[in-house]
């Protein structure tokens, strides 16, 4: 039996060949991968003694050989490929461990258009798609992570059908993502990131136990490793609306950098937010806005939650806790409630993985486009429209509240008083029904939003917005501008005595 190793990722490849070798297999090897194997004492054969051709072309070409790809593709179980080999000298090799060239790597290092075309694999995936089309006797290894299971496999004569066709599919996904990759890369190279073909690929972190109904399945996917790296399950398995509803929260919880931000989400909407000067004040003041949405919510904590936190967060029923850490002694708090979930990043503040891309489902296929960013100085940056300035708590809210609106389905109209939320109306089919849903629930709730701040995501069609935000009693109000009718909301603000101010930037969120 032969084995033919040949890796950029060479994690492991070592123990890999030694295992193989005490098998009985014979090791055929290239290049770095060669000189790795023989200086550790693997007995290994040059890539050019079976091919009888020298490596050429700076490395370029090596592999795309008849005696290579002739050993992989021939059928062992077919007499007249079995005999054809045998007339060409042609001899079979079994067992293909093949990662490719690191061009993901190279293009985050380096802008360098030559290097990068250089860092393009063509022999790799081409041995891999030999080995894996061929799966049903050649055994094809892409993963460091599978070096012990195909050892074992192996060793146990547990070397089947069926687990090789999960190495091959393992495969194709390795080539299919690889291919995607670099399309991707030529087309936001070239073409502004908007070619012929967009090729979406995620790697499986875990399955749900079904999607947003019972009667769908679903499963989590990640880019890069982002859920690997900075999602853990502390207590409780995460669902499809579990996972949907922490990441409208965190998107706005973690959007205000290192500050004491505190998100009550839910079902994709927030129904509280508060900055304060802990995170215990900031969560008792997002509870305020609206206590009864929040039971059963999703709570984003900027921070770490210390057991003063988790004791107050566990007065109610929260389905959904996402934080930057737990401690130990917060967790125990949460312990006798079974239907309570906690999840965590692992660091000190929550943090998002700012996919440069966004891109949503419509029936038969999807749309694409650069994904919305909410820039701090958007609100610093905004134009005074009015003749009224506003303070710096005010300012701050404003900031709080163009944040939070921006990230919330549109139609949508946010109240912020003392760096809090305190109403909300979201999607909404008119702006003036979200200003005044948000209002009415206010009122409800026993809040007073005399003195605050008040964003819409997108302009004011009419002055009408600005009188009963007046009659409301808001003094300061941020929208992007750009309406025809801008002059009677700016002479509305002024007749109020409320500051006005234009972003010119507009966030629908649909």
């Amino acid at each position: 039996m032969r084995a033919l190793l040949s890796v950029s990722d060479k994690t492991g490849i070592v123990e890999f060949a030694k295992g193989l070798e005490k098998l009985g297999w014979e090791i055929i090897s290239t290049g770095g991968t060669y000189k790795k194997l023989s200086d550790a004492g693997v007995k290994v054969i040059e890539i050019d003694e079976v091919t009888k051709f020298p490596e050429c072309f700076e490395g370029r070409v090596k592999t795309l050989n008849p005696y290579v790809h002739g050993g992989i593709l021939h059928k062992r179980g077919d007499e007249a490929h079995v005999a054809q080999a045998k007339e060409l000298g042609v001899e079979g090799i079994d067992l293909v461990c093949v990662n490719l060239y690191p061009f993901k790597e190279t293009i985050e290092r380096t802008d360098d258009f030559d290097e990068i075309i250089e860092n393009i694999d063509i022999g790799g995936p081409t041995m891999v798609r030999s080995a894996a089309k061929n799966f049903n006797d050649v055994l094809i290894v892409t993963d460091v992570n599978d070096y012990s299971a195909v050892l074992n496999a192996l060793e146990n004569n547990e070397n089947t059908l069926e687990f090789r066709r999960d190495l091959m599919i393992k495969a194709f996904e390795h080539t299919a993502a690889y291919d995607g990759m670099i399309a991707n890369y030529m087309n936001e190279r070239f073409n502004e990131g908007f070619g012929a073909h967009r090729f979406i690929t995620g790697k499986k972190v875990f399955q749900t136990r079904y999607g947003e109904n019972p009667h769908q399945d679903g499963a989590l996917y990640e880019f890069d490793s982002f859920f690997s790296d900075h999602f853990k399950q502390i207590k409780g398995e995460a669902s499809f609306n579990n996972l949907t509803d922490v990441n409208g929260a965190l998107k706005i919880a973690s959007s205000f950098g290192d500050e004491n931000a505190v998100c009550i989400v839910k079902h994709g909407n927030p129904c509280g937010f508060a900055i304060k000067e802990s995170l215990v004040e900031s969560y008792t003041e997002a509870l305020k806005c609206d206590p009864v949405s929040a039971f059963g919510g999703v709570v984003a904590v900027n921070g770490v939650v210390t057991k003063e936190l988790a004791e107050k967060m566990n007065e109610i029923f929260l389905e959904v806790i996402i934080a930057a850490r737990f401690e130990e002694d917060a967790v125990a708090v949460f312990e006798k409630k079974k239907r309570i979930k906690l999840f965590e990043q692992g660091g000190d503040k929550l943090v998002m993985a700012n996919d440069k891309y966004d891109f949503k489902h419509v029936d038969g296929g999807f749309v694409f486009q650069n994904s919305d960013c909410i820039c701090d100085n958007e609100v610093h940056n905004a134009h005074l429209k009015s003749e009224k300035r506003a303070t710096e708590q005010e300012m701050k809210d404003l900031e709080i509240a163009w944040k939070v609106a921006g990230l919330t389905k549109s139609n949508c109209v946010v109240y912020v008083k003392n760096s809090a939320m305190v109403a909300v109306g979201m999607g909404m089919t008119s702006r003036v029904d979200a200003a005044q849903c948000a209002l009415k629930k206010a009122k409800e709730m026993g809040l007073d939003v005399t003195g605050a701040a008040m964003a819409s995501e997108a302009f004011f069609p009419f002055r009408d917005s600005v009188d009963a935000a007046a009659e409301a009693g808001v003094s300061a109000i941020i929208e992007p501008g750009g309406s025809i009718r801008d002059d009677e909301v700016i002479e509305a603000a002024n007749e109020h005595g409320i500051a006005l101010y234009f972003t010119t930037v507009r966030h629908f969120l649909h």
